[in-house]
């Protein structure tokens, strides 16, 4: 015989462990939350850092594979979404294994919500295809800046943030 108070504490667990996924199909809860974490950590040290608060930022979502056809795949189903996606690139890591990676480019306001929206976005879809989703990051911009370069040709790597 199953007691009603095991069958609620079941229940409860299912409920809980539901919450935990916030409604986010296939997306761990704390990694979600991690990632919103840094999105604002992020947004925090570029305007800190003096950074144009009225810009539009190039915000590069990082996904990596160890195979390239999925990872292929996931850059053609961003891409379907509106994002512009770089060429993989392979990378070694610590490891000494080798991920093919790639960026999925949006541009954005430093709002938080905006972005997390992306972030939200990227990581189910990186779920679904069964890659990494690795994070964002931008580059600062310079609120006095007298030039226009929207090929970020300009761009010193040391000015990118994450």
């Amino acid at each position: 015989m199953v007691s009603l108070s095991t069958v609620w504490e079941n229940g409860a667990k299912k409920d809980e462990r539901q919450r935990n996924k916030r409604g986010v199909d296939m997306v761990d809860k704390a990694e979600l939350d991690a990632q919103y974490e840094e999105t604002r950590l992020i947004i925090e040290e570029l305007l800190e850092d003096g950074s144009d608060p009225d810009a539009l930022y190039a915000i590069e979502h990082h996904f990596s594979a160890d195979n390239f056809a999925l990872l292929e795949k996931a850059a053609v189903e961003a891409f379907k979404l509106g994002y512009e996606v770089t060429d993989a690139e392979e990378l070694e890591i610590e490891t000494g294994e080798t991920l093919m990676c790639c960026d999925v480019i949006s541009e954005s306001a430093l709002n938080a919500e905006l972005i997390d929206a992306q972030v939200e976005q990227l990581m189910k879809l990186a779920e679904k295809m069964g890659i990494n989703y690795d994070g964002w990051g931008t580059y600062f911009e310079d609120p006095d800046a007298e030039y226009d370069d929207e090929d970020g040709d300009d761009i010193d790597p040391e000015d990118r943030v994450h």
